[in-house]
């Protein structure tokens, strides 16, 4: 077990990057209920990398300095203040005798992690034993199940050893993987999505069968993560006008289909997006960690610095949970 340093005060999430576990890895996060009155919400807990971030090298560099920048006519602006800027998610309630209980996993290809958010200290959980592959990514449902795929096999882990039960090895899987909630995809349940490329496709979590829902059309393609909340699903993309840095659009969760485009999030190779307290957050392959606000037509992110972070550290992936918290507090 090991501590990390803090990041910002401003969220729990914001600590999660300063960790040494492995210059590459993943990270997902899971809420559980247990007593209190905490409003939960959707999102993911899929991270995702593009296929060719094995191949391409990232020449960007990281700061401890904290910066602010917005895309649109106005300019760098810091809204770290600003009610209206976060994500509209919508709550629920979780009822009574209900508490929020925050668990963050991280992995690399062979170890799964687990980070407690209030204390943010780090422990080994265990190997991903019985897996045959590294595994690009892991994605966790409103009940803590935990999945993670191979580039050709789909495994359940057991989250408290790490130890994984072989669901299909026949198949080619994205790393792009998050649950979207029960009447989206499904009328009765929770389903496992994501993108491969322009494709928005289903992933069956009994059986691996894949289906294709949808495209995003435009000729943007997915560039690493998705994070769904209620009523919001956004993905970091590429494609026209997203030549140089990722874009981030808000899609329609049924079928894939674009329905806004906020332009750039200011780094290139996000494949990373995660959701807590509100606030989303983007970690780029170079190692950046950053939060992103919503405005009308843009975003402004706001880099958080990584104290302490291991050199030629790089990020393939970032989620949170389908019943992580929609405000800070």
């Amino acid at each position: 077990m090991f501590s990390m340093a803090t990041l910002s005060s401003t969220s729990p999430l914001t600590a999660a990057l300063g960790l040494t576990l492995t210059t590459v890895l993943a990270v997902g996060l899971v809420a559980c209920s247990d007593d209190g009155d905490g409003s939960p919400t959707y999102a993911t807990a899929g991270m995702g990398t593009d296929s060719t971030a094995n191949d391409d090298a990232s020449d960007g560099e990281s700061t401890d300095e904290e910066s602010t920048e917005e895309v649109g006519e106005d300019g760098p602006e810091d809204s770290s203040d600003d009610e209206e800027a976060k994500l509209d998610m919508g709550s629920q309630d979780l009822g009574e005798g209900l508490m929020e209980v925050a668990e963050v996993f991280g992995h690399s290809g062979q170890v799964l992690y687990r980070l407690d958010p209030e204390t943010l200290e780090v422990e080994e959980v265990g190997p991903f034993d019985g897996c045959t592959a590294s595994i690009i990514d892991v994605a966790l449902d409103a009940d803590s199940n935990m999945y993670g795929t191979a580039f050709g096999s789909l495994w359940a882990i057991d989250r408290e050893t790490g130890d994984c039960t072989l669901i299909t090895d026949e198949g080619s899987f994205t790393t792009s993987l998050s649950f979207v909630p029960a009447g989206t995809v499904d009328p009765d349940e929770e389903a496992l999505v994501g993108f491969d490329d322009d494709q928005y496709v289903r992933i069956d979590t009994e059986t691996g069968a894949i289906t294709t829902l949808g495209s995003l059309g435009d000729g943007l393609e997915s560039s690493g993560d998705i994070v769904s909340v209620v009523g919001k699903t956004y993905l970091t993309v590429r494609g026209p006008g997203c030549e140089d840095t990722d874009c981030i659009v808000e899609i329609d969760p049924s079928d894939g289909s674009v329905l806004k485009n906020f332009g750039s999030v200011g780094y290139d190779q996000v494949f990373g997006l995660a959701f807590w307290g509100g606030r989303a957050y983007g970690f780029a392959r170079e190692g950046a960690l950053f939060e992103i606000q919503f405005g009308d037509d843009s975003v402004i992110w706001t880099s958080i610095p990584m104290p302490g972070a291991p050199a030629n550290l790089e990020f393939y992936g970032a989620g949170s949970t389908t019943s992580a918290p929609p405000l800070e507090g």
